[in-house]
């Protein structure tokens, strides 16, 4: 009975991880800008196991290195479910040649029996620096960054996409930071108003990090700070102020001491803030033509016009809905509800508008919906007139008409109608669609019956306690942000609470490195993490830290002198691993990190603020 019960388990355990088995996905990945000269790694990944893998041309690259294969699978129980998930990288190193814009086709791969391809990837390769091109050195393709601060290596463009525009067309605007330095903050950029512009906002991602860009010769490391759009609203010479903001920037500390093979893990590092400022943008805005037509509707851009008619024969009482969209780009936030003309026969009612926009380069782009009500009260046939609506088309420089066809309706006698209703005028705003000629009611002529106030609340003493307990909230909320202010203006303090977080921030691009195999790097970030956690959580810069006095540091802080002595063993460890050969690299590199994980996490837990 209990090897039954094995069995059965066994083959319930092998259908769940049938059943939530995820679909093949095959997937390729690559920076999507490199420099002509500096390899990067183009990335292969599914998630089930594959053969026959091609790889097609990839033109204006040279494979210098792979394919390398790694594998990696997890399994995990949620709310009594088991969900399991597996990644198969495929992994190569490709030189670019020359710059340029270069798409690499999709790889194929036979999982099941079944061929997948991966995605079309799209590259733009930059030029060499001018500099490189003229010396030439072994790293020409690498941005190379310098440690002093200038306005030659750290600046913000404001990018317009053009100067000279018509009066409320759309014109892109991007702040752009470019740098040669290693930023590692921008606090709070402080923008202009845009006065005299109406603003909408592009979303940036919220991933997104420093790409390589060239400007002027000079390839700089960019980052959008960034993108409106800006629909002027009047005409002339315009300028939008400058922007500034506070850029931290990690420059190497310029102490002296002895050199050893070690200064590039040990030099240490301040961060210093520069402000940078860019210089106004000037715009030329151009009036639109006059004399502007009579059913102009305000938008400078592109758009059509669409009608459609629920029904065109109905009986009197019965609602008939008109709907029209208006479709196109530009400055479609401006446009409001046309006015349709209806019989005097028909009630009409208040239309019901629904924009469906998105943000482009060009403008808003989308449509505008528009539905009418509209209740015939009389028998007979009607005529609804051609609308017509006119905007300014930015292409041709011109205006154009748009224009519906006439609506020819035909009512006929419904079983409510009333023949000697008054014919009344269009309504707007009603709530309730009722007969004309039933639907008044006599006034009620009776003497209203007023009742006393059964309880007065005013100064009882609910009402003085209600006061009592918001004074008392309002005061330790008072107590409770003060507190909150004081820590925060206490660098310190902040620095020590977060030295946890920043410590596993570089772990884990430690550990991107130690999946990838860069050995050199992999110990670098984590010699970087170890100092620099001890310099945030003892408030010491890591100028002053060093072999010698980190034991007596540490046991001012509780800290028992076993995990001393293993702090200690982890950095000789790692700067003897840093340049040895190693026989088992990743059986080290991953013994490393985790020593490293669980050592911060033993001092977390260890020493007190």
């Amino acid at each position: 009975m209990k090897l039954l019960k094995q069995f059965l388990l066994y083959i319930l355990l092998f259908v769940s991880l049938v059943a939530y088995a995820d679909e093949v996905k095959f997937t390729a990945s690559a920076p999507q800008r490199v420099i002509v000269g500096q390899p990067f790694q183009l990335v292969l990944s599914v998630n089930e196991n594959g053969k026959d893998l091609r790889l097609p041309e990839v033109k204006g690259f040279e494979i210098i290195a792979g394919p390398y294969h790694s594998t990696s699978s997890s399994t995990s129980w949620v709310n009594g479910k088991m969900t399991s998930s597996k990644e198969v990288r495929i992994t190569y190193t490709l030189l670019p040649e020359k710059e340029g814009d270069y798409q690499i086709q999709p790889a194929t791969i036979v999982v099941k029996k079944e061929k997948y391809y991966s995605n079309v990837l799209n590259i733009k390769v930059l030029p060499e620096d001018k500099a490189s091109q003229q010396g030439g050195n072994a790293q020409s393709g690498q941005i190379k960054q310098t440690q002093s601060i200038t306005s030659e290596n750290l600046f913000i463009r404001p990018i317009i996409s053009r100067t000279k525009i018509k009066e409320q067309e759309a014109v892109v605007l991007t702040y752009k930071l470019y740098a040669r330095v290693d930023v590692t903050n921008i606090p709070s950029p402080k923008f202009p108003d845009f006065k005299g512009f109406l603003v909408q906002e592009i979303d940036l991602p919220q991933d997104r990090t420093m790409q390589p860009d060239n400007y002027e010769g000079v390839n700089y490391y960019t980052y959008d700070l960034r993108k409106v759009l800006l629909f002027p609203q009047s005409t002339g010479q315009i300028s939008i102020e400058p922007m500034s903001c506070d850029v931290i920037v990690r420059v190497r500390s310029s102490h002296q001491r002895p050199r050893s093979i070690f200064d590039d893990f040990f030099d240490t590092y301040q961060e210093v803030s520069k402000t940078v400022t860019t210089s106004k943008v000037n715009l030329t805005v151009e009036p639109l033509p006059q004399p502007k037509p009579a059913d102009f509707s305000g938008v400078v851009g592109k758009l059509s016009l669409s009608t459609k008619v629920s029904a065109t024969e109905v009986e009197s009482n019965q609602p008939i809905t008109i709907t029209l969209k208006l479709q196109g780009s530009g400055n479609l936030k401006m446009l409001k509800n046309p006015t349709l003309q209806f019989p005097q026969d028909f009630e009409a009612y208040e239309p019901k508008a629904t924009n469906n926009f998105s943000t482009t380069a060009t403008g808003l782009s989308g449509s505008k919906t528009i539905e009418y009500l509209v209740i015939p009260r009389h028998d007979g046939d009607f005529v609804i007139p051609a609308l017509t609506i006119s905007y300014f088309d930015v292409a041709s420089d011109s205006y154009k008409t748009l224009s519906t066809d006439e609506i020819n309706i035909r009512v006929n006698k419904g079983a409510q109608s009333v023949s000697n209703a008054p014919v009344v005028s269009n309504f707007t705003g009603q709530e309730k669609v009722e007969v004309l000629a039933t639907d008044i009611r006599y006034i009620n002529t009776s003497a209203p019956k007023i009742k006393p106030a059964e309880r007065i609340i005013a100064g009882t003493m609910f009402f003085w306690l209600f006061y009592i307990i918001s004074l008392v909230v309002i005061v330790c909320l008072i107590i409770i942000f003060r507190k909150q202010a004081r820590d925060n203006a206490n660098v310190a303090l902040m620095r020590n609470k977060k030295a946890n977080k920043v410590a596993r921030r570089r772990l884990k691009v430690a550990e991107r490195e130690y999946k990838a195999g860069n050995k050199d790097t992999f110990y670098d970030e984590i010699l970087k993490a170890l100092w620099g956690y001890l310099s945030d959580k003892l408030s010491i810069p890591v100028s002053e830290l060093n072999k010698d006095n980190i034991a007596l540091r540490l046991s001012q802080r509780g800290v028992e002198e076993a995990v001393v002595q293993e702090f200690l063993k982890l950095l000789n460890d790692c700067e003897f691993e840093r340049y040895a050969p190693i026989s088992n690299k990743e059986s080290a590199m991953r013994h490393t990190f985790e020593s490293t994980e669980k050592l911060i996490s033993t001092l977390e837990s260890t020493i007190k603020r």
